[in-house]
């Protein structure tokens, strides 16, 4: 059971996650300066923090089953180098097609110098807003992977959500391996989602 102060924590998180939503929201234009008040506290009382998605393939094995699984992510309003880390398993626009999404981790992001195992490869450095993913799989060729490896560096603006939470069977689950800040910082939201989980789970009962 969630402490008080995980909960106050997961609040706090909460109010800063729907002020950023209402900025990004109001900078592009979305709503006017009216409309401000009432979408921070919509987005306070009414919006949610995280969302299911479902995976299917083995490029994220073995932190997501090779027959896929279903994936508790945070939504990220904007991603930049102080909300995303390198580590941080990430939910992306799929660079050839932006309708659909990628789960990839967080292998450099801007000012890394990239080097090449092919030494007909030039080393090059990741421009602002840039970022490398890679496949968890070490067993797959880069092609298999379907990676930056593939198609090159990312924009960071397209990461839309960090995993948390892996559910791989009904037996099989549990917290997704991120940087150590992000796990830190994700961990009152993870409890709490939990909580109210097995809450609505027993009530159902």
């Amino acid at each position: 059971m969630a402490s008080p102060s995980t909960w106050l924590r997961y609040i706090a998180q909460k109010f800063e996650y729907s002020i950023s939503l209402t900025r990004k929201n109001y900078t592009g234009g979305q709503i006017t300066n009216k409309e401000v008040g009432d979408a921070i506290w919509r987005n306070l009382l009414q919006g949610k923090l995280t969302y299911l998605h479902r995976i299917k393939g083995e490029e994220m094995a073995p932190t997501v089953g090779e027959a896929g699984g279903t994936l508790l992510v945070r939504k990220l309003p904007t991603a930049d180098p102080t909300s995303v880390f390198v580590g941080d398993v990430v939910v992306v626009k799929e660079p050839e097609k932006p309708q659909n999404y990628l789960v990839r981790r967080l292998a450099a992001v801007e000012g890394y110098e990239m080097l090449s195992t092919d030494e007909k490869d030039e080393p090059f450095i990741l421009k602002k807003d840039q970022c490398w993913l890679l496949a968890d799989n070490e067993k797959l060729k880069p092609k298999e992977a379907y990676d930056s490896r593939t198609f090159g560096p990312v924009s960071m603006s397209d990461i839309v959500g960090r995993a948390i939470y892996c559910l791989r069977t009904v037996v099989d689950h549990g917290p997704v391996q991120n940087s150590d800040f992000s796990m830190k910082w994700d961990s009152p939201l993870l409890e709490v989602e939990l909580d109210v989980a097995e809450m609505a789970k027993n009530h159902k009962a």
